[in-house]
């Protein structure tokens, strides 16, 4: 299995939970009372960190060797992606689920993920693009 196909994969990964969130997690926050959001919440978040950080130390592990294996547009323009992924999830909605977590949510929490998501949204999806045009032309 090649380092591009390995890539792809995770990619992929990534593109469908991103669509997932967006389309169907996110939106179903706004249905549950505050007290329900809040018991709710805290088991989703501890379930999905076991789906999203193996992904996303593997996308930084994985676009870090592939830099210096080949410096091309696709390895330079995967790890810019990545890293501000990195920032945006920790910078922007970690601190978003942690005022759920932790009963003070910040005013429409709900609709600010959908809103703000939408970015994560299409960065994943042109991260899958790209990863499939590189694997395309290999």
């Amino acid at each position: 299995m090649t380092l591009e196909l390995i890539r792809l994969l995770i990619d992929f990964g990534f593109v469908v939970l991103i669509w997932c969130v967006q389309l169907v997690i996110y939106p179903s926050f706004a249905h549950y009372s505050e007290a329900n959001l809040l018991k709710w919440h805290r088991s989703y978040t501890k379930r999905v960190t076991y789906i999203v950080l193996p992904l996303m130390f593997s996308q930084l592990i994985l676009g870090v060797l592939h830099i210096f294996q080949i410096r091309n547009w696709y390895t330079i323009l995967s790890l810019i992606l990545i890293f501000i992924l990195w920032v945006l999830t920790f910078r922007v909605f970690v601190p978003l689920h942690f005022s759920i977590d932790n009963n003070n949510p910040v005013p429409n929490v709900c609709q600010k993920l959908i809103r703000k998501n939408w970015l994560r949204t299409v960065l994943w999806t042109l991260l899958f693009l790209i990863s499939l045009v590189n694997f395309l032309q290999n």
